[in-house]
């Protein structure tokens, strides 16, 4: 945790010493953290804002630093040798906090100095740091509210956590409450009323919570860790009836004393072993002799059926009041969790909204409990905090369809969402990208384009083209993308400022519509890429014309293009797709110009307030581009070259190969024989004929069908 830690801190552009038992130990531990899967860092570069160092040899340097953060092992009494150490040579006024999951954050400050107790307290980092979004801040009574504040605010602002304040007790709010839940279901397991894959399929997707549902989760995080924070809940909590209900079922203790702890040792509640045909199989633990077997898959009638309802809190409902064994399961372990959580949140939290954040935030719930009391439509036991509904959206829908909605956010900026089936771009969304221009243009300042889902779009409906394809309807795909075309360019020549403010996935179609903004506001998980390659066909909503266009702003007057073009063509053939903002802008996908929001929380109003700024910086719209550089020839022949080598050495297929001459000749300005001028729409014209000769092709279309059935890609 410390050197992901670390590489979170060096993501934000803060540099970070890390420091451990020993110089070697740290390197050590940051190389591990460079080679980890998901990758820590946002670009590999970031890596250089870590510098290492040993207790012995380097603790002294810590004098110089602004935060002094602990990550060791979970030892009260190592902990504090080493606070006190940190004590003698730390600078006045600095931080320092503990990562502890559950150790009293009081508790070891014991005998510090007054002006350590001021600038202490509890930063719990949830795992992985960079990608779960919630920091729990314990303070004391003697942290000084302008540290809290100050912890509170940097990491909100720069690291982009949602920050809950949290009391003081054992384990504080996530770790107490979610295991609270986790053992009712061992205790069903345990008894072998549910099987392990049974408990997964329930409390997996279909209760608003991440895939890896209860058992996987638990072994990606380890099973020491959840006897850990369990027993350090049984020693510590005041209250006898909810220490027992921390015990571990006797399997859970065997899995401990024999190893089995999860993905780090390669066995858990499941193992990952290598089948007869060298395919990777998937077994599952026996609780009963700690033997793993093949998984049987779980069968629930009311999963399937409730797989319809898209609504998380109808959903949980109708499973939860169900009359089968996951209405039952579901009325003994999530009802009890629900009970515990409204008797004990006064103890741990100061709200119920703090609590319902933490468990979205940390375990990625769709619903907290206190929303889930609602959803359920349960009654909470005396004493309990009484639960207030959210006020009512008062954002003004200013005109709507099936694909998007434009959205008054107020201060004359407009907005379109988008809110289609995993937001894939049909008529209905460019139909409204088009409104969104002219809309904005009569009675708006400016325009954002954003939603509030998971993914801003993972591209066009794939599914329509290909029965559009198959019809034979080119001149209805024709239409379709030249409309496409034009929304696209419409947003880089709105007579208003656009700001396209993407987060997760921006695939795509998705790409080309946040390369023609005027600015973009990324949140800085933002993985965008122009994957069209993939599928057999070449970007043809302006993504080709925008990256030659863009490898030919990049070259100086008068200079060679191939080197930028080269990078391009790479860019696009091996439809490369960034893992964060940050290397969105290495591969050319955010030009110097566009920022990144840490916080995804803040991305739309981030955007907002980029808009405005630009309408106060005078904006004026950009002229029509009628000359772009090409290379013609030049370009052209060394990247036909350069795929031919790679097809004749077997590194891509004839289809590849097909894919890649053409979009060489896109990017070269067509068949010209030497480097020239062309318009912006040539460029246009050029990628539309390629996009529908391409999806004419029976390998096109196989790849397409293949994506649409595996959600993977096919190399035919």
């Amino acid at each position: 945790m410390g050197s992901q830690i670390a590489a979170h801190f060096a993501n934000a552009g803060v540099p970070a010493l890390l420091l451990d038992v020993t110089p070697e130990a740290a390197f050590t531990g940051l190389q591990r953290c460079k080679a980890m899967k998901p990758d820590p860092f946002f670009t590999a570069d970031a890596a250089a804002l870590i510098t290492t160092g040993g207790f012995d040899d380097s603790l002294a340097r810590i004098g110089t630093t602004d935060w002094v953060l602990e990550a060791i092992v979970e030892r009260l009494d190592i902990k504090r040798d080493l606070l006190a150490r940190v004590d003698a040579v730390r600078r006045p006024g600095s931080i320092v906090s503990s990562n502890t999951s559950g150790i009293p954050i009081g508790l070891l400050a014991d005998g510090r100095s007054d002006d350590f107790r001021k600038h202490w307290l509890g930063t719990h980092f949830f795992n992985p740091p960079r990608y779960l979004h919630l920091l729990e801040v314990i303070p004391t009574p003697d942290t000084d509210p302008a540290v809290i504040e100050a912890v509170r605010s940097f990491a909100d602002l720069h690291l982009g956590k949602g920050v809950v304040l949290a009391k003081d007790t054992p384990n504080f709010i996530g770790n107490h409450l979610a295991l609270y839940g986790v053992m009712r279901m061992l205790d069903k397991v345990a008894s072998g009323e549910f099987t392990i894959e049974e408990v997964d399929a329930i409390t997996g997707p279909a209760l608003g919570r991440p895939r890896s549902a209860t058992f996987r989760t638990l072994d990606l995080a380890g099973v020491d860790i959840l006897g850990h924070v369990v027993h350090n809940l049984h020693a510590r909590l005041e209250d006898e009836e909810a220490r027992r209900s921390f015990v571990l079922p006797p399997f859970v203790e065997q899995m401990l004393e024999r190893g089995q702890v999860g993905e780090k040792a390669g066995r858990g509640f499941y193992k990952r072993v290598k089948g007869a045909g060298g395919e990777s199989e998937i077994l599952t633990l026996d609780p009963a002799t700690l033997e793993y077997r093949p998984r049987k898959a779980a069968r629930f009638p009311s999963l399937d059926a409730a797989q319809s309802i898209a609504d998380v809190g109808e959903r949980v409902r109708s499973l939860y009041h169900g009359k089968d064994r996951v209405g039952q399961f579901l009325r003994d372990t999530l009802g009890p969790t629900l009970l515990y959580t409204a008797q004990v949140t006064p103890r741990i939290a100061h709200a119920p909204a703090d609590v319902d954040r933490v468990m979205r935030w940390g375990f990625g719930w769709d619903l907290g409990p206190f929303e889930l009391i609602q959803a359920l439509r349960l009654d909470t036991p005396p004493g309990a905090p009484t639960i207030v509904a959210s006020p009512a959206d008062q954002t003004r829908i200013v005109r709507k369809n099936a694909g998007a909605s434009l959205v008054d956010m107020g201060d004359g900026v407009l907005r379109v969402d988008f809110h289609s089936k995993m937001n894939a771009i049909g008529a209905d969304t460019i139909q409204m990208l088009q409104a969104g221009v002219q809309e904005a243009a009569r009675n708006f300042a400016a325009l954002v384009v954003g939603n509030e889902a998971a993914n801003f779009t993972a591209g066009a409906n794939l599914m329509l083209m290909l029965l559009e394809a198959q019809e034979e309807n080119w001149d209805d795909l024709d239409l379709m993308v030249r409309a496409f075309q034009q929304a696209t360019v419409g947003l880089r020549y709105a007579s208003v400022p656009v700001v396209v403010a993407p987060a997760g996935l921006a695939l795509g179609g998705g790409c080309e519509i946040v390369m023609h903004a005027d600015r973009i506001q990324a949140a800085a998980e933002t993985y965008i890429g122009l994957v069209e390659a993939g599928i057999g066909v070449i970007p043809a909503g302006g993504g080709t014309k925008e990256m030659t266009q863009r490898a030919a702003d990049a070259t100086l007057a008068g200079g060679d293009l191939l080197p930028a073009v080269q990078r391009a063509f790479e860019s696009i053939g091996f439809a490369k797709v960034s893992t964060s903002a940050a290397q969105a802008r290495q591969l050319g996908y955010l030009r110097g110009v566009d920022h990144v929001t840490m916080n995804r929380n803040r991305l739309l109003a981030d955007a907002k307030a980029r808009a405005l700024q630009r309408v106060a910086d005078g904006y004026r719209p950009p002229v029509t581009r009628t000359e772009v550089r090409v290379g013609g020839d030049a370009v052209l022949a060394p990247l036909k070259l350069g795929v031919h080598l790679a097809w004749r050495a077997g590194r891509i297929s004839d289809h590849d190969a097909l894919i890649g001459r053409t979009l060489a000749t896109i990017m070269a300005g067509g068949l010209l024989p030497h480097p020239t001028v062309v318009s912006e729409q040539h460029l246009l014209d050029l990628e539309r004929e390629a996009f529908l000769s391409l999806l004419g092709e029976r390998k096109t279309q196989e790849r397409i069908q293949h994506t649409l059935k595996t959600g993977k890609p096919l190399r035919n």
